[in-house]
């Protein structure tokens, strides 16, 4: 029964302890060098379906620096963006018809690299 007790006991100071108002957080700071994506696109998981379209992690295209555009994969994911952007445009419904894995089917490699899939 003790142990209850003070298992009860710390759970309450642990729950009582944290700041449940956001204050003492950071701002979260801006994106820096968007071109192409919005901070809603961002926040709604454009990088996710990037990652998973191509299979690739974060660093494919970034470097520590963000906002960097060392990388030549970079400012082609831009144009890649765009291009999706346009062309999900033109669908009258307004949902988003076309990703990264429309193409790649979740390969880096260039989508015409490889035969077409052929159903029977």
């Amino acid at each position: 029964m003790f142990r209850l007790i003070v298992i009860l006991t710390i759970g309450a100071l642990v729950l009582c302890g944290q700041d449940q108002s956001g204050r003492g957080r950071a701002p979260q700071a801006l994106p820096k060098n968007l071109k192409v994506l919005t901070p809603e696109e961002l926040q709604a998981g454009a990088m996710r379906m990037a990652t998973q379209g191509l299979g690739v992690q974060c660093v494919f295209c970034h470097v520590d620096d963000r906002s960097s555009d060392e990388k030549q994969q970079k400012v082609m994911a831009r144009m890649m963006f765009s291009m999706i952007k346009d062309i999900n445009k033109k669908f009258p419904d307004g949902k988003v018809h076309v990703t990264c894995f429309t193409c790649h089917l979740g390969s880096e490699l260039d989508p015409f690299s490889y035969p077409p899939i052929v159903k029977n």
